[in-house]
């Protein structure tokens, strides 16, 4: 009867306000326009009551037609039960009032319930644009194989405890519409599927055989306080993920059971459903499609977008055919299905070995091995900083160092960089980087904003799935929706078509947290719509900090960046100098953030941007708009933790994002919690994740600083000059049983070619143990041979025939053999030319010839003649990728540099200016880049005194430099030894 009563006078309502209004104003004051077209005395005219009441009209007309086009609006919209109603312009609460007349007379008919998903939709939109957004809730996004998995997550036990209590409750009282607790059952509203949504009436329909009992399941659950922490108040206003108790007679494979015992709920549960109802609730089923029409529009993200933040597991699609590569990798002659997969198998492999723990046996770490991600940008960052250190030892920059050799690691740095080796994924990484700018350009082509990304997901097979935090729209090609109009998926023959383009990167804020079921989730920080906190044991979180902060500070799909770190991180600061920032404590981090928000609010404001999104592809992408991560491993006070809530409040559209770490995970303005446990799990039952966490430990974390240290070129200690790390009797009586011409074309003397398809593998594994004497890892050796992943006994067989190949010496010992710490070495009867190269300049300098100036010419000349080009040329196209990780490709050009140099310095001591020229000639073959070679051919031609030369060389330098110009310091040497030398370019120009 309640129910008919609000129809009725919703109907009376209604019937005033749309016809009785009307009426009443036309019989009772007739027209109040004037009659004709007012004239310049009217103006001038005494204002009368009469005036006044015409004026009032006017407006009520006004008023009335507006609130005529807000109910015919809403009813169109309950009518069809499609999408959200238009909204007219101007007319919330006036809309908001018809919504709810509308509402209470359609309540009362059969079909009431069919029109709930229009009128569901209808009360949420205003309300949640006129909420505030510190923090955001959480969304069960429709279709994910996690929510249709994981159904006991941790909101809906919550909710489902509570409601068993009111169950037992309402039983005990006699109440209720069941005839006892085991007949209990339990529905889920089920999200949205296209233009369908659930209602009462269609659940009523199907589980209990008649949808006018819609009536039952209300008063079940009317009042009662659901997941996203809101209540049902009306029949028609129900939400997606919201758990109602059913009638004791109702029959259906989509309900639950209730179990004999309510589950128990933990303090931490109930306190993250508290704090889920503080937000105001993520359900809604108009805010998705709100995103939706605003990014087809063009539109920016603001603050309504903050409330989808549910991250779930894409499904994954069986791999297109690819014939031959569709094998198992590690299996001989195929090659697996692809990078991404073979890393994960090799990753497998991996942990199953034993003894992998964090000493220097033969084990390697665990977690640098299960982080493809991290350990690629590591050694990148890695090989970056030992070409640096490599030149500016040239340069003579550091003295003491122009042997050009890195300090050989040792001990647990040593295991760190073999693990560095095995774990990467650099393919991975490139097609990550590609993948992402190469949408940003499509996008930008087509004149659309980036959309908001919250994750990505790195599937098995080599796909990258994007989770947006609105659907935006058809993808441009070759990107493909996913599993709903939230995911966007590409797959990874297509993002191996991929060209560079020239674009900032999009996502540069994403960074890896873990996996779960093959996939590799990297979440993106930038986007958090508030905090993102951690909690856990202060041990267990340093991993995760630390694993965080080395990734986004050498990660491959980023241009510029600002990482600050606090309360932690201050010895990583050598992985990137120019990115990591270590601030003493909250207090300075407070006063900092606050500054830069100030600044980049202004900053997007006089840009026009609404989000660093929307600008990130603009004009100013190279010079503004690079994200600025917080991590925060110090648990702040009461009064820091609100500062940091306001600050990160709008975080997200200025390209800030926190991670926060805390101890009881009670952290205000938290957005998204997690929580790391000793068992090296990441959990965040409210983002529906359950991960194998993403770790870097102490012990490693210590051990990959130590590379980065001992690799600084500006460090400043009391350590010798580097030697080779193996130097050869270059005597008549050292000649080796077996010599490999690596500087030039690959040949091997003192060997039979071994027959059969394995003789490429076998030479392949012989150079890599010749460019390390130091010895290789057996699983470094693997990895490098194949990197989509390959078995122990394959590797081992390898290693077999490679031992039978090169034999033993005379005296019986194997030229491959294996030390303490499990490492394959190669006898020193093995010999290459590249160390006989190395062994002859360091004994023209630093040995013999340093004392005797006719041994040191004949050793510079002898070294010099070995150079036949750049190394392992013409090697076979698809093999020697490991070579990417080396940095033997700048230190062989910058010791064919020096041994040239030291030629000449040899020949123009006797004042043979052409001999000189000739050895520099020589070696500007092999290093045309050495700004010292043009320097010195410079000088010793100018020694010859044929001006006509020395301009036919300065026109050479011109157009080699072209349009970067010539450097600085080559300018400034032809002035003084050519001061004409620009007329004459110009003329010869």
């Amino acid at each position: 009867m309640g129910d008919f009563a609000k129809a009725f006078l919703a109907l009376v309502a209604l019937l005033v306000l749309l016809i009785g209004v009307p009426g009443a104003l036309a019989t009772q004051i007739g027209w109040p326009l004037p009659s004709g077209a007012p004239k310049v005395e009217w103006l001038q005219q005494e204002i009368t009551v009469d005036t006044f009441i015409n004026v009032l009209t006017v407006v009520v007309w006004l008023a009335w037609a507006q609130f005529t086009a807000c109910v015919l609006v809403e009813v169109k919209a309950a009518l069809s039960g499609v999408g959200l109603p238009n909204r007219v312009p101007g007319a919330g609460p006036s809309q908001l009032l018809a919504r709810q007349l509308v509402a209470a007379l359609l309540l009362v008919g059969a079909a009431a319930a069919s029109f709930a998903p229009g009128l569901s939709q209808l009360g949420q939109q205003l309300e949640g644009n006129q909420r505030p957004a510190v923090a955001a809730a959480a969304q069960q996004t429709p279709g994910g194989l996690l929510g249709q998995q994981q159904e006991q997550a941790a909101a809906s036990a919550a909710a489902l405890a509570e409601q068993a209590a009111d169950a037992a409750a309402h039983a005990e009282a006699g109440g209720g519409a069941r005839a006892s607790e085991d007949d209990t059952k339990f529905y889920r509203i089920q999200p949205p599927e296209g233009r369908h949504h659930d209602s009462l009436w269609e659940v009523a329909e199907r589980h209990l055989g008649d949808g006018r009992r819609y009536k039952e399941i209300y008063q079940l659950n009317k009042d009662r306080t659901q997941p996203d922490g809101s209540k049902l108040s009306e029949a028609s206003l129900i939400r997606p993920g919201w758990i109602m108790e059913m009638p004791g007679d109702a029959r259906g494979g989509e309900l639950v059971e209730m179990p004999d015992e309510a589950p128990k709920v933990s303090p931490e549960v109930q306190r993250q459903i508290s704090d889920y109802s503080r937000t105001g609730g993520a359900h809604q089923q108009g805010g998705g499609q709100q995103g939706a029409g605003q990014q087809g529009q063009g539109g920016g993200v603001g603050a309504q977008d903050r409330d989808t933040a549910h991250i779930s597991l894409p499904e994954q699609r069986p791999a297109p055919d690819r014939g031959h590569d569709q094998g198992r990798p590690g299996q001989p002659g195929q090659q697996g299905q692809g990078q991404g997969q073979g890393q994960e198998q090799r990753q497998g492999q991996e942990q199953a070995t034993p003894a992998a723990g964090e000493g220097s046996g033969f084990g390697l770490p665990q977690a640098l091995l299960g982080a493809p991600l991290l350990a690629a940008g590591l050694l990148g960052a890695l090989g970056r900083r030992r070409r640096q250190a490599l030149w500016q030892s040239a340069l003579g920059a550091v003295g003491g160092r122009r042997g050009m050799e890195p300090p050989t690691p040792t001990g647990a740095a040593a295991d760190a960089q073999d693990a560095l080796l095995v774990g990467a994924d650099p393919e991975g990484v490139r097609l990550l980087d590609r993948s992402l700018r190469g949408l940003a350009a499509a996008l930008a082509g087509e004149s659309r904003a980036l959309p908001t990304v919250y994750a990505a997901w790195m599937s098995g097979n080599g796909d990258l799935h994007l989770q947006l935090a609105q659907p935006a729209g058809k993808p441009p090609t070759p990107w493909q929706l996913g599993q709903d109009q939230t995911f966007w998926m590409l797959a990874r023959a297509d993002a191996e078509r991929y060209e560079d383009v020239d674009t900032a990167a999009p996502y540069p804020g994403l960074v890896s947290l873990g996996t779960m079921d093959d996939s590799r989730l990297l979440l993106n920080l930038e986007s958090v719509p508030g905090i993102v906190s951690l909690s856990g044991r202060e041990q267990d979180r340093a991993g995760v900090f630390a694993s965080v902060a080395a990734e986004l500070a050498t990660n491959g799909w980023s241009d510029r960046m600002t990482i600050t770190l606090v309360g932690f991180g201050e010895d990583l600061t050598p992985l990137a100098p120019n990115r990591l920032r270590h601030l003493d404590d909250i207090e300075a981090l407070v006063e900092t953030m606050e500054a830069e928000t100030r600044q980049r609010r202004g900053a997007l404001g006089a840009a026009g941007h609404d989000s660093v999104l929307t600008g990130r592809t603009g004009p100013a992408q190279h010079t503004r708009w690079a994200p600025h991560l917080v991590l925060l491993a110090a648990e702040p006070s009461a009064e820091d933790a609100v500062k940091l809530a306001e600050l990160a409040a709008d975080a997200s559209r200025l390209g800030i994002g926190y991670l926060v770490g805390t101890q009881s995970g009670d952290l205000p303005g938290a957005a998204w919690e997690m929580e790391i446990t000793s068992e090296g799990k990441l959990l965040a039952p409210l983002l529906g994740l359950e991960l194998d966490a993403q770790l870097l430990p102490v012990s490693q974390q210590r051990a990959v600083v130590e590379l980065f240290t001992d690799a600084d070129p500006e460090r400043d200690d009391d350590r010798p000059a580097t030697t080779p790390p193996f130097l050869v009797d270059i005597s008549e009586q050292g000649r080796p049983a077996v010599y490999a011409r690596l500087v030039g074309p690959y040949e091997i003397i003192g060997l039979e070619t071994p027959d059969g398809e394995r003789s490429p593998l076998l030479h392949e594994a012989l150079a890599l143990l010749l460019l390390h004497r130091e010895g290789v890892h057996p699983r470094v050796l693997s990895s490098a041979l194949w990197p989509r992943g390959v078995t122990d006994d394959v590797r081992d067989a390898l290693v077999e025939r490679l031992r039978a190949w090169l034999g033993a010496d005379p005296d019986g010992t194997p030229r491959l053999a294996a030390d303490a710490t499990g490492r394959l070495k190669l006898a020193k009867s093995v010999v290459s030319d590249l160390d006989v190269l190395r062994s002859l300049y360091h004994e023209a300098t630093q040995g013999r010839g340093a004392n005797s100036r006719a041994v040191r010419g004949r050793l510079l000349t002898d070294a010099l003649v070995l150079v036949r080009g750049p190394l392992l040329a013409e090697r076979p196209e698809g093999r020697y990728g490991w070579l990417t990780h080396e940095i033997i490709d700048a230190q062989l050009p910058l010791l064919v540099a020096d041994i040239g140099l030291a030629l000449s310095a040899f020949h123009l001591e006797k004042n043979r200016a052409e001999k000189a020229i000739e050895a520099l000639d020589a070696a500007l073959g092999s290093a045309p880049g050495d700004e010292r070679l043009w320097h010195e051919l410079l000088r010793a031609t100018h020694s010859t005194g044929d001006s006509d030369r020395l301009k036919r060389l300065a026109a050479d330098l011109v157009a080699r430099s072209g349009a970067r110009g010539l450097p600085p310091r080559t300018e400034a040497l032809l002035d003084e030894l050519l001061p004409t030398w620009r007329s004459g370019v110009a003329a010869a120009g």
